[in-house]
């Protein structure tokens, strides 16, 4: 039996219809899909490892292999691409700011991997409902906004340093994002980028002794592996992303569900649990946690094509990609302020969707509990606050995500002892007195992406 049945004849789709998750289109047009999904989802694959150090060729390897995998796990029913999750910036760069060996950020990511897969396993035997118990959308907006703003002053810094290319590649970003429509649009973070470069090019502002390792480099040869380390106090710090791993992949989860007219609840566990793995494996060889990407959820809307024979072949490619040392050398080439132009703008727009998050679910900020839970997460996450539990030292984003996720609803419970439980869920909720719980994990709409805004 064939894992994909052909649509129609195979040439086209009529108006109004798409074409589905089991289905295809001929193989050649599937192809033309799939190397579109492939350009749609480049640039910020390729900007978490420039971010953060990590070898890009590899992390593009097993983003890959990441999708042939969840796509494996989730039975063709879920179409999505997994690429480098933005919810790892800010502990892997802090890491590799603080010298932290490669090894050991790999095992962070590993290990992050690994909570993945255990809560998907515990979603799938429980039912989707484990995660609205757990993280509230009060809880998972607060992270990703600590998560987002917790590398402002260094976004700031580096783009002071180098600010006439930043500046140009943040104006181009805002330029083609915003007054541009269709496809180009959502390639606005890259077009940003291959502008400030060039013109970083013909400035002569490019690293000499990158551009020679260019030159030496290899067309082709295996990508860069990395046996991981497990360091507790990274362990620590990149757990949180975790948090928005989950919120991400639930939104996306839901996303595909709207636009393809279809109950995907019952895969949610299926889902987590195929990222769990994809991130478990990229954590075993050196390359960056993945999650799924709401790039390629707007491509598949746009184009009403949802097959997932494109997304294998989109996998495939990148894969034949990584095995090129040439293009991982190139993309090192460019300039800090080429990467800060563009990290000043996604490091505050996944802030915002921290924020959308509390605005979609009408979180109630006058409550005692949300106002004062939440504004000391965010000031010991965004101010980074840095103490050390015995010899293990924990950044911002740890004790911000600490503070929502265990103070939050032990002070909910304890509120409700004194001031009774109605009394004291009600007062958590919206003045529409909507439960938080009752909508996307992360208030998505069809087509956008949290880490980017529209990229975790």
């Amino acid at each position: 039996m064939a894992l994909w049945a052909l649509h129609g004849d195979g040439r086209r789709v009529q108006d109004g219809a798409m074409v589905a998750p089991e289905e295809r289109l001929n193989w050649f047009l599937t192809i033309g899909f799939g190397v579109q999904h492939v350009m749609v989802m480049f640039a910020a694959t390729m900007l978490v490892p420039l971010l953060t150090g990590f070898p890009p060729t590899t992390t593009l390897f097993f983003s890959g292999l990441g999708t042939l995998l969840f796509l494996l796990i989730t039975r063709n029913r879920m179409p999505s691409y997994l690429g480098s999750s933005f919810a790892f910036l800010a502990p892997l760069t802090a890491a590799m700011q603080q010298n932290v060996s490669m090894a050991a950020r790999v095992g962070a990511v590993l290990v992050a991997g690994a909570l993945m897969l255990v809560i998907g396993i515990a979603v799938k035997a429980l039912g989707a409902r484990l995660l609205e118990s757990l993280m509230p959308p009060v809880v998972t907006g607060a992270v990703v906004i600590i998560i987002g703003l917790n590398l402002a002053r260094n976004a700031v810094q580096q783009f002071e340093k180098q600010s006439g290319l930043a500046v140009v590649t943040f104006l181009v970003i805002l330029f083609v994002g915003v007054v541009l429509r269709g496809t180009l649009s959502r390639t606005a973070v890259l077009v940003g980028v291959l502008v400030g470069w060039l013109l970083a090019a013909f400035n002569g502002e490019l690293d000499p002794i990158r551009l020679r390792e260019v030159l030496s480099a290899p067309w082709f040869g295996l990508p860069a592996f990395q046996t991981p380390e497990i360091r507790p106090a990274l362990v620590i710090a990149v757990l949180p992303a975790v948090v928005v791993l989950i919120a991400e992949n639930v939104g996306h989860l839901k996303a595909v569900a709207a636009v393809t007219g279809r109950d995907l609840d019952g895969s949610a566990g299926d889902v987590l649990i195929g990222n769990g793995l994809a991130t478990v494996l990229a954590g075993t060889g050196g390359g960056v946690g993945t999650t799924t990407y709401a790039e390629n959820i707007g491509v598949m809307t746009a184009t009403r094509v949802y097959s997932t024979a494109a997304h294998v072949v989109a996998a495939l490619v990148a894969i034949m990609l990584s095995f090129s040392p040439k293009l991982g050398a190139m993309i090192n080439t460019v300039p800090p302020g080429v990467i800060s132009g563009a990290s000043l703008m996604l490091y505050g727009m996944i802030g915002l969707v921290g924020i959308r998050i509390w605005l979609d679910a009408r979180i109630d900020l006058s409550d005692p509990v949300n106002l004062m839970v939440g504004g000391g997460a965010l000031v010991a996450g965004i101010g980074d606050l840095t103490l050390s539990v015995g010899d293990v030292p924990l950044a911002g984003i740890a004790w911000g995500t600490i503070i929502i996720v265990v103070l939050h609803p032990l002070l909910r419970w304890l509120r409700s002892l004194t001031h009774g439980t109605a009394r004291a869920q009600a007062a958590g909720r919206g003045p529409r007195g909507r439960e938080p719980g009752n909508r996307d994990q992360d208030g998505q709409q069809p087509g956008e992406r949290e880490s980017d805004g529209g990229k975790a």
